[in-house]
């Protein structure tokens, strides 16, 4: 109460909250006590809103009152970050940052850091993946720090759901901390499994970590969910009920495709939004952040990019567009949702492309062992550093798993990054399988669980904690299961074909590529004369629009439409080429040599040109979604075509396939038209894989 005795650490709160009645929390004043008179180790499991970071702050300024070195807090995001340094100030806390978005302050920084002017620094994991700030800055700072604070320390643990591989270095940072620093993890989304998991990474030698854990319910959410199979259903149910939501929030996306998707539409129904992903550039993420703390917009659409740090507690609704892949997951995104306010709505819109969007996050989490196995072998035959291009010469994985791969190999001490690449390390290493079958198995269960959720006719936020292993879960009282549907009202089939018709109206830009992968890595770059012009795809394969009819035809048909034929000539009207078509002709395939000549000629006809088949399959190739890098892609079909110049008709060409996934199928046939002396190659699809976009 104001004008009562308080104590130096309740003091310290009061400034930071800017509330003269403000009190500590079930914990709070524990962990702190725990932290500055013990200079223990804490794990804070507690939820969303409950005030980690004020245990953090309040403990910082303490040890420093004392002499302490400086805290070093490990932050996945730069959101967070950003909300940090304003909350510092207010217990006249100077901190310091350094992150990717700034650069330009770093060596002002460190020198602050050297001249003890630094009370607080905040740090990306990834920060210290960094050779040469863990060779000239860390080891100082690790020496005289005072309390070591990793934010979201779920991350650590391959358990979790949001696990990141630079993460695995704190514990090495763990291990090289004085005596009598402090260390404090804290969470919102850890079960047992991962609770044991950060435990036995942090805990000291002769001291297990201390775990302060509270109760996971959101008296605030009130939770339901609906199945709309369809992405129209899911749309037309976006615009009828996001104006009706109370204040602004954030409908979440699986895919960056689907960001944009979802923001397209909205704003073609007046409301506004904006997208966010990782795709977006730091300013521009900045921007939006701001627009929505401010209660500019309606929404943010976003992925998982935004999430963990972002402090909005007005923020009245969290709608999912897909389902994400676990319990846990889902519960993280909804709890950004309702910290300020006495009820905030969580609805989640299940559809039926999350499983196959789940399925592909789960496959792509760790490498298949034969390629790390052959990766491995690599590294011990050369006689020098291997690129990430040299791999990829070698072992059939895409640049980003490659890399996430070589990263993990690093982490755990298998490898050493040089000049050059990465290099064989003198440690000994062994691939953990069997700990990989069993984490890939428990996200598999997750993702059951999550196929479940809301089908059972359990209490929707008993079911995320019981996930969650919180011991005191039982039925809330306010999610629809507990009381009745709010938002399950049939959707306005008019608004649902609206929204058909705006996927189907927004054909997709294709790209031509300009260069070859060579085999150091590198790319050599396509002769101007036998480079393609920009294409055209009349639809992405997953989507709710002309996608449904072009897989319809492509895998049970062997036929496609003639309404696919109506509509890629309607485009074709609609759209000018940097090269007047002249002619149309088809890519060939050996395995199923009729479906696209015949749609080829079908379109030819209905936009009245000549179809001409010019060009000849002459070597058998395997499918290019089963490769997985450009390097394979494309030696994969180099050489495949001939094109016949006796029968070539003058003009440029259009040259027609039925999907286009990685483009190096259409850009080997159509250099082979150009080599043949076609002037003019214009590529189109009637379907594009996201990887073509």
């Amino acid at each position: 109460m104001p004008g009562t005795q308080t104590t130096p650490a309740l003091d310290l709160l009061r400034r930071l909250t800017r509330r003269e009645d403000a009190e500590f929390r079930d914990g709070q004043l524990e962990a702190i006590e725990r932290l500055v008179e013990g200079r223990g180790r804490v794990l804070c499991v507690q939820r969303t809103g409950w005030g980690k970071s004020a245990v953090y702050f309040v403990a910082t300024a303490m040890l420093r009152e004392r002499g302490a070195g400086p805290t070093i807090l490990v932050s996945p995001l730069i959101a967070l970050m950003r909300n940090q340094l304003d909350a510092a100030e207010a217990l006249g806390i100077r901190a310091a940052t350094v992150n990717s978005s700034n650069r330009e302050d770093w060596e002002e920084t460190f020198a602050r850091i050297d001249r003890d002017e630094v009370d607080l620094l905040l740090l990306s994991p990834e920060r210290l993946a960094n050779q040469n700030f863990r060779a000239t800055v860390l080891p100082k700072l690790v020496e005289s720090t005072g309390l070591l604070v990793i934010d979201e320390a779920h991350c650590i643990s391959d358990w979790g759901h949001d696990f990141r591989p630079d993460y695995r270095r704190i514990a090495g940072l763990v291990g090289r901390l004085p005596e009598d620093c402090a260390v404090l993890a804290t969470t919102a989304t850890a079960n047992d499994r991962v609770i044991a998991d950060v435990e036995e990474q942090l805990a000291a030698p002769d001291e297990s970590l201390f775990t302060i854990r509270g109760t996971l319910d959101r008296p605030s959410l009130r939770l339901e969910v609906c199945d709309l199979p369809s992405q129209a259903e899911r749309l037309a149910w976006l615009a009828t009920w996001i104006p009706q939501l109370e204040g602004s929030g954030i409908v979440y996306c699986l895919t960056v495709r689907d960001t944009l998707n979802v923001t397209n539409w909205l704003d073609s129904q007046g409301i506004e939004c904006e997208a966010y992903s990782g795709k977006v550039e730091s300013d521009e993420r900045i921007r939006i952040e701001s627009k929505l703390l401010g209660n500019e917009i309606k929404c943010v659409v976003a992925t998982s990019a935004l999430g963990m740090g972002y402090d909005k507690p007005d923020l009245g609704f969290v709608v999912h567009f897909q389902g994400p892949g676990s319990p846990i997951a889902y519960y993280q995104q909804v709890g950004r949702a309702g910290r300020g306010l006495a009820e905030a709505d969580a609805v989640l819109l299940r559809g039926t492309e999350d499983r196959d969007v789940q399925d592909f996050f789960i496959k792509s989490a760790f490498p298949p062992p034969e390629l790390v196995a052959r990766a491995m072998e690599l590294f011990e035959e050369a006689d020098g550093p291997l690129s990430i291009g040299a791999l990829m010469n070698e072992i059939n994985l895409g640049k980003g798993r490659m890399e996430l791969m070589v990263k993990q190999l690093e982490v755990e001490g298998a490898l050493n990054k040089v000049r050059g690449g990465w290099e064989r390390s003198r440690r000994e290493w062994t691939y953990d399988e069997e700990r990989i079958r069993a984490v890939t198995a428990a996200r598999r269960e997750e993702q059951k669980a999550m196929e479940v959720y809301g089908t059972d006719g359990k209490c929707l936020m008993e079911a995320l904690r019981e996930e969650l292993d919180d011991p005191g879960a039982q039925p809330c009282g306010r999610c629809s299961v507990c009381t009745e549907p709010r938002f399950d009202a049939e959707v306005d089939r008019g608004l649902a074909l609206q929204a058909i018709d705006m996927l189907r109206a927004r054909p997709i830009v294709i790209e031509p590529r300009r260069s070859t992968p060579t085999a150091v890595g590198g790319f050599k770059k396509i002769p101007r004369d036998e480079q393609l012009e920009e294409g055209r795809a009349l639809s992405q394969i997953n989507d709710p629009g002309w996608g449904r009819l072009v897989r319809k035809g492509r895998f049970e048909d062997e036929h496609f439409a003639d309404e696919l034929v109506e509509a890629a000539a309607a485009l074709l009207k609609n759209w000018k080429p940097a090269v007047k078509v002249e002619w149309v002709t088809a890519v060939p395939s050996l395995r199923r040599p009729d479906l696209v000549s015949d749609f080829a000629e079908r379109l030819a006809s209905a936009a009245g040109l000549p179809y001409v088949s010019v060009l000849s399959a002459v070597k058998r190739t395997e499918e290019q979604s089963k490769l997985e890098n450009s390097r394979k892609q494309w030696l994969n079909v180099q050489g495949a075509f001939t094109a016949d110049r006796a029968a070539i008709p003058p003009g440029a060409a259009l040259l027609i396939d039925d999907l286009i996934d990685s483009k190096w199928t259409i850009t080997e046939a159509g250099g082979a038209l150009r080599r043949a002396g076609v002037p003019g190659v214009v590529p189109f699809a009637l379907a594009a894989s996201g990887l073509a976009t």
